[in-house]
């Protein structure tokens, strides 16, 4: 019985060090956040050149929605991710989210091609199940889904919904 409590104890104290453990920056690399705003802001619907870079075509305005009176497509701002930069426009109607989408992903590679073929329409059709930027990220594609949510808060706060 000695032995037991013994090795909970030491399991228990090993188990509270490693989650406390706390690891040194590695040179090179910043402790920048995984998003931040890019400059880009013309949204594109056009298809996208490898880069992820919206190529030019007509663009939303941007302005804000009247709450109750009008539908308004919007383009929140381009959102950087470590994976390349995300897009969200929505449309708004009656002050309700009816549509989004995403003109601008990361798609420089066939992973990128593979997770945002299936987070993308997740992340969208939550969007408007929601309506709101309160949507949940899809497991496995956690910087894009942040970068999702940063874009689309962006596009709703210039709705004015």
């Amino acid at each position: 019985m000695g032995r037991t409590l013994l090795a909970i104890a030491g399991t228990a104290t090993c188990l509270v060090l490693l989650l406390s453990f706390k690891t040194r920056s590695t040179p090179g690399l910043t402790s920048a956040p995984a998003i931040a705003p890019a400059t880009q802001t013309a949204p594109s619907r056009y298809p996208r050149p490898a880069t992820g870079r919206p190529r030019p075509g007509t663009a939303s305005t941007g302005a804000p929605a009247s709450r109750g009176t009008t539908t308004a497509t919007v383009a929140g701002d381009v959102t950087q991710t470590i994976y390349g930069p995300i897009q969200v426009t929505i449309t708004v109607k009656n002050g309700k989210i009816t549509a989004a989408s995403v003109p601008v992903y990361p798609d420089g590679s066939s992973h990128d091609q593979q997770l945002n073929s299936y987070a993308l329409p997740q992340l969208v059709q939550e969007t408007i199940a929601a309506d709101s930027a309160s949507i949940n990220a899809v497991s496995g594609a956690t910087y894009t889904s942040q970068g999702y949510i940063s874009s689309l808060q962006s596009a709703i706060d210039k709705a004015g919904t």
